[in-house]
């Protein structure tokens, strides 16, 4: 659940951020029917996003990283032209829709429906890589991720709604498009440094006779690297925009500069301010809420678990077996083994009574899905490091999905017995 939350609320923060500014600076400047053209592109956006998605999921005919290349060519050229537009045409409030407006709005609304082509078609397949455990859709496994994934977008589609009622009551009436144009040019840096990257993995795979160094690409080098180990950095700039735009609109709802002439106009002005009030305080929770997420949440999905230390056993190599005593591992719990072998390759394996029985579940600590991750104990439940799913101890011990490898062992005089060979057999899983 915790992993699609941050992940959907990260992706989507910059887009749904400078795609709702845009609709309100539209709006303002060329009334209904900015807000229009823009509507029409957003709509435009999803669309093309969604017929992006169908084609990644059902083909391997689209590369991201190649896509992206163009991808960023066109915000990086929309940046400028919308920065220019802005200083030459974005000064009046409904503003005509002349040549320049007209340029303005078409490459506002462009740029809003490119944002959403690029951000969405990966947000939208989540749930397509959801395990099921095979389940089907309907599964808890399923559903809590799906509940992530829906929450965040919940929560950005009320973070956007108030924002735009911000954005659209803010004055002074520069204040908002002055924003826009910071985060678009802080996000025009980010697409610069990605827009390179394609170049220098088409260098590598040419064997070009250049070397990705500092020296090799100088300015533009620096600012590759600065983009791909600073994403987050954007992402924080834009919340402080979108925070000090609230901050404004929440000033500015503390004080009545209009004259009034009676009570009944004063009450009106009051509920105003208190309704803008509202709103600034509204965008501030939200943004904040999204901040926790993207780094207490993160923090938390993220955190390396570490695996508990393997527990000690007896060796009969005359016999060639592994003795585990029963009476240590009928606790209900998760027991970890490690085996070296002579190519000094650690084999591991688990064990975990299952409940209301008398039988084991055991398997190496790996499985076809995940690799050698590992499973760990979290309350009582046996989980998958890699992808945090939830073992039914009872399938433990049987082959398929996430579940552990199956290892064969039996019971005798108390212990359970396993064969080295079959723990040798387990050793390239484990390489």
């Amino acid at each position: 659940m915790f992993k699609y939350l941050w992940m959907v609320t990260q992706d989507l923060f910059l887009t749904v951020t400078l795609t709702t500014l845009m609709h309100a600076m539209l709006s303002r400047l060329f009334g209904r029917r900015g807000r229009l053209i823009h509507g029409i592109a957003l709509g435009a956006g999803v669309l093309a996003a969604v017929a992006l998605a169908v084609v990644k999921f059902n083909t391997k005919l689209i590369i991201s990283s190649h896509w992206n290349h163009y991808i960023y060519a066109v915000i990086l050229a929309l940046t400028v032209l919308i920065l220019l537009f802005c200083l030459l045409f974005g000064r009046k409030k409904n503003a005509r829709l002349n040549a320049g407006g007209a340029l303005l709005c078409a490459a506002g609304s462009l740029m809003s429906a490119t944002l959403i082509f690029y951000a969405l078609p990966g947000v939208l397949l989540y749930p397509f890589s959801f395990n099921t455990m095979g389940q089907g859709y309907l599964s808890s496994y399923y559903l809590v991720r799906l509940a992530g994934w829906l929450g965040a977008l919940v929560l950005l589609l009320i973070y956007s709604r108030l924002l735009a009622g911000c954005a659209s009551d803010i004055k002074p009436f520069g204040l908002a498009p002055f924003l826009l144009n910071a985060g678009l040019l802080s996000f025009a840096v980010y697409c610069f440094g990605r827009f390179f990257v394609p170049w220098v993995n088409r260098a590598k795979w040419l064997k070009w006779p250049v070397k990705y160094t500092d020296e090799a690409y100088g300015w533009i080098g620096d600012i590759m690297m600065f983009t791909a180990n600073h994403s987050m950095l954007f992402i924080w700039i834009m919340a402080v925009l979108a925070a000090l735009l609230a901050a404004v609109l929440f000033r500015q709802g503390t004080v009545i500069k209009e004259p009034y002439d009676n009570p009944a106009q004063l009450r009106k002005l009051k509920a105003r301010n208190r309704h803008w009030r509202r709103m600034a305080a509204g965008v501030l929770a939200c943004l904040v809420l999204c901040a926790v997420i993207m780094t207490v949440v993160k923090a938390n999905d993220t955190k390396q678990v570490e695996l508990s230390a393997p527990e000690a056993y007896t060796v009969d190599k005359e016999a060639g077996v592994i003795l585990v005593s029963m009476e240590n591992v009928s606790d209900g719990h998760l027991h970890r083994f490690e085996y070296k072998t002579e190519k000094n390759i650690d084999v591991r394996w688990i064990v975990v009574k299952k409940p209301n029985s008398a039988s084991f579940g055991v398997g190496l600590d790996a499985c076809e899905v995940c690799g050698n991750a590992g499973y760990f104990e979290r309350n009582g439940q046996i989980i998958c490091k890699r992808c945090d799913v939830v073992m039914n101890i009872n399938t433990i011990g049987f082959k398929g999905g996430c579940n552990p490898i199956p290892l064969a062992y039996e019971v005798k005089d108390g212990n359970l017995v396993f064969r080295l060979e079959d723990i040798l057999a387990g050793e390239k899983e484990f390489r």
